[in-house]
């Protein structure tokens, strides 16, 4: 663990915020100083991110850097604790990235526009801040805060459902915020010392039977937000009322949460106990893959058929984080952050196809390829990105979370025979739903009626601008990976090594879990 002087994560989370509150004061009602300004305050806050992590941070360094801790709430013994390692540093520089995308995606809102920006900015913060507390309560404060922008973008600025969509969301992820304080709180008070310090309960020597308690409370918590079926409904009907900018920060950044507190609290914190649920969450995985994209085939909305796609690729960060290995869950990580950026220009896409069409049925399309050649083009690039096509990152995420999982010795032959081969059927259902949606909406003949009651104009320079930003990460680290690799893979390595040592630890018990396919033969 290292320290520095300049409060870096304290600055970048709190600027975005505290620029939002100047939004008010902002002599603008068109909104056209607003979106400007965000936009401004929005660059400024990525560039401080990325130089912060170039200047401040060791890559080889495996540990927490950039530690920074203040005393907030003494009674509580609430502190303001921020830190960043290899699991949190990428997100927080994917949250600077895709936020700052989704403010110059949003610049056609033109109802309320200082609230909508105000919100965004808060997002802005909040989103950074759940990767980079290092405080129990802390950490429940800032989840259960940035659901708050979240509520209001999907109830003011959504579709006809969006009342539904909005309470349906935070009655969902409210409920699972509950695990995470009962569990927080539970862990604080264990023992002989009262701490919520994220590193102290890391080393407190929690029984075998208390730390599966709150594996569970945590696992329901993050299988709200990752989504885990069966607890993943609120996504398509959030994404079916959603705006694009909206689209991209619940696709690029919300998802991404749970799979984060997956690893930092579950994995890490709990790592007995994980050697007992992987099994589960290898099967979880696995359902989310086949049961999401086979549900993706009978959407005829568009917005739900790319939001089932989504919850089907998350189930490869599970498996990831179950493999006992390196490879593993260095592709899960790597997994979260390329679906980051391919979930979110796909939805960007799908908002610029609405914008022209008015219709998101598939039904209602066709043909539209022809008068639209660039959003075709740039549709079809993200859905070959989506597909995990050699070349983009979703292929090298889905191959290392492949090799990771198959070459483990924690689970038997038979187990990681039948899961990679029902991966493999995921990953072979994948470009038959995304192809079919493409060919429904480009090719073939033109819809008669659409045509002549829309104008389908192609994409503008800004649309095309935020693509293109989207897809050069995209491409670069399908062809590099080792561009973002090393940046975590040393802690990654460290945490594998932690969890392959609590797993001769459940062959010591008396009572193995009797799991018929997911029973780890236990051989290190």
């Amino acid at each position: 663990m290292n320290t520095v002087n300049f409060p870096w994560l304290t600055t970048i989370i709190l600027f975005p915020i505290a620029a939002s509150l100047l939004i008010p004061l902002i002599p603008d009602k068109e909104g056209k100083t607003v979106r400007w300004y965000s936009l401004i305050v929005g660059l400024i806050d990525f560039a401080l991110i990325v130089y912060a992590f170039s200047n401040a941070y060791d890559f080889s360094n495996p540990d927490l850097q950039m530690v920074e801790s203040y005393p907030w709430v003494n009674q509580l013994d609430l502190n303001w604790s921020v830190g960043a390692d290899g699991l949190s540093m990428p997100l927080i520089i994917l949250t600077g990235f895709i936020s700052t995308l989704a403010i110059l995606a949003a610049w056609p809102v033109t109802f309320k526009p200082k609230l909508f920006y105000f919100l965004i900015l808060a997002m802005y913060g909040g989103q950074i801040a759940v990767f980079a507390v290092q405080d129990m309560l802390l950490f429940f404060l800032v989840w259960e805060l940035e659901l708050v922008p979240i509520y209001f973008l999907l109830s003011i600025w959504g579709g006809k459902k969006r009342q539904y969509a909005a309470t349906k969301f935070i009655l969902y992820t409210a409920g699972g915020s509950l695990f995470i304080l009962l569990s927080a709180l539970t862990m604080g008070f264990y023992g002989d010392t009262v701490t919520f310090d994220m590193r102290a309960l890391a080393l407190k020597d929690f029984a075998l039977n208390f730390q599966l308690a709150l594996y569970a409370g945590f696992l329901i918590a993050y299988a709200v937000k990752l989504p885990i079926i069966p607890l993943h409904t609120w996504l398509p009907d959030a994404h079916g009322e959603a705006t694009a900018p909206v689209h991209m920060l619940l696709a690029g950044i919300l998802l991404k949460m749970g799979g984060y507190a997956l690893i930092r609290m579950n994995a890490q914190m709990l790592p007995d106990a994980h050697a007992y649920f992987a099994p589960v969450l290898v099967v979880l995985g696995v359902v989310n893959i086949i049961y999401a994209a086979l549900t993706s085939f009978a959407q005829r909305n568009l917005k739900r058929k790319i939001a089932y796609s989504s919850i089907s690729h998350m189930g490869f960060v599970l498996i990831g984080i179950a493999s006992f290995t390196d490879l593993g869950l260095s592709g899960a990580v790597l997994q979260m952050v390329s679906h980051g950026l391919i979930g979110a220009s796909l939805f960007f896409l799908v908002g610029a196809t609405y914008d022209r069409t008015h219709t998101l049925m598939l039904d209602e399309m066709g043909g539209v390829g022809k008068r639209m050649k660039k959003i075709f083009a740039m549709f079809t690039t993200c859905s070959m990105a989506s597909l995990a096509l050699p070349g983009m990152s979703g292929f090298v995420a889905e191959l290392m979370i492949f090799v990771g999982f198959a070459t483990s010795d924690a689970y038997s032959s038979t187990f990681k025979v039948i899961v990679v081969f029902l991966m493999a059927v995921g990953v072979i259902l994948t470009p038959i739903y995304l192809l079919s949606m493409l060919r429904e909406i480009f090719y073939g003949e033109e819809n008669e009626e659409l045509v002549s009651h829309q104008a389908l104009i192609d994409a503008e320079p800004r649309e095309v601008f935020i693509v293109a930003c989207l897809l050069v990460p995209i491409i670069g680290i399908g062809f590099y990976p080792k561009l973002l690799t090393q940046m975590y893979d040393a802690t990654t390595v460290q945490l594998t090594e932690r969890l392959r040592d609590s797993v001769p630890t459940l062959a010591q018990q008396k009572e193995v879990p009797q799991i018929s396919l997911s029973a780890p033969e236990l051989v290190r």
